[in-house]
């Protein structure tokens, strides 16, 4: 089968024929339908070798799903042909944190040799994927598995993110999402399906803060100095009870210190590297800064929950494998809207 392969680091990956893997004791053989392209699978490309502890060579693709090729000895509760979505971070399955199926905050993560699949093990930009664990599936019932693919980290990442935040998104509130990409345009609409929050949408693209106004968005900000005093002038001055950096850069976590309110919160989900310098007078009284990452698998029931319901819907744009180095380039150059997401 053709797999699309991390060889070396700060190269770009190749497609190559490698075998179709066998399903041993407790594993899955899925047949890939779909493997969204994320941003963060650029960081991964671009870091030097030794800052992640994976050996190479790897097939990315860490948002997936597809159909049960194969079932290995021991697996029961399911059967050959059944849609599923597979949960992306790969945890040790025995910690706390794994049984509670927050495997995201896995406590053996350290000693693993992948954070899941497409993440130092192999991913789904292949026609097979092989799953370790048959606990790392879920049922994707009538989904269409291309656009359930992205709801698998694009969706549940800001899904965990708002979660923490929810009880606070009361009416009258306002909650700011900076960076409508893939992860951007899904935290919209789940802000909008769950919360009574007022939505305010923030890119440097005018076309992104178009999709943002498609998915739901009440007000949509074109990025820049004066970005901060426009969330300030339509919340009596107070600003926002929660912002969202889906970019994580400098020049966005500036702004969301600004935009925040007392005792509002700002949640850092992008990995562009930015820093916040702090002092007693950085952020207003009380207000809080927390990164978060992606999220629990019972989570990831919710997120697909509301997408069968009708509440939430990824804008993708297909490609095939020979079509993803493409799709990638693209993405770095920001001109996809949503996510790119890979058919075998």
């Amino acid at each position: 089968m053709r797999a699309f392969q991390m060889t070396a680091w700060q190269r770009p990956p190749e497609l190559r024929d490698v075998p179709v893997p066998e399903p041993g004791p407790g594993q899955v053989l899925v047949e890939v339908a779909a493997a969204g392209a994320c941003h963060s699978d650029l960081h991964v490309m671009e870091f030097p070798e030794g800052i992640l502890p994976f050996g190479l060579p790897f097939t990315l693709g860490h948002e997936n799903t597809g159909r049960i090729a194969a079932l290995g000895p021991g697996v029961a509760g399911w059967r050959e042909g059944e849609p599923v979505a597979v949960y992306g971070p790969w945890g040790c399955g025995l910690c706390r944190p794994c049984r509670l199926s927050s495997e995201n905050y896995c406590e053996r993560a350290d000693d693993l040799p992948g954070a899941g699949g497409g993440l130092g093990l192999d991913g789904g930009m292949a026609e097979y994927m092989l799953v370790p664990s048959a606990r790392l599936l879920v049922p994707l019932g009538d989904l269409d598995p291309v656009h359930a693919a992205p709801l698998t980290d694009a969706g549940l990442t800001p899904y965990h993110a708002i979660a923490r935040s929810r009880a606070a998104l009361v009416p009258g509130t306002t909650a700011v999402v900076i960076g409508v990409g893939g992860l951007g345009h899904m935290a919209v609409q789940i802000l909008r399906a769950v919360t009574s929050a007022r939505v305010v949408a923030i890119d440097a693209d005018p076309s992104k803060l178009d999709l943002a106004r498609d998915v739901g968005a009440d007000d949509a900000i074109l990025a820049g100095d004066d970005a901060p005093a426009r969330v300030r002038s339509t919340t009596r001055g107070l600003g926002a009870e929660l912002v969202l950096d889906f970019v994580g850069a400098e020049a966005t976590l500036a702004s969301a210190a600004q935009m925040v309110r007392k005792e509002g919160e700002i949640t850092v989900v992008g990995l562009a590297g930015g820093t916040l310098p702090f002092n007693a007078f950085a952020l207003p009284w009380e207000a809080s800064i927390q990164s978060t990452y992606w999220g629990s698998l019972v989570e990831l029931t919710e997120v697909l929950a509301l997408a069968a319901a009708g509440k939430i819907s990824a804008h993708v744009e297909r490609c095939s494998l020979d079509d993803v180095a493409r799709a990638y380039q693209r993405l770095h150059d920001g001109e996809i809207r949503g996510r790119a997401v890979v058919v075998p």
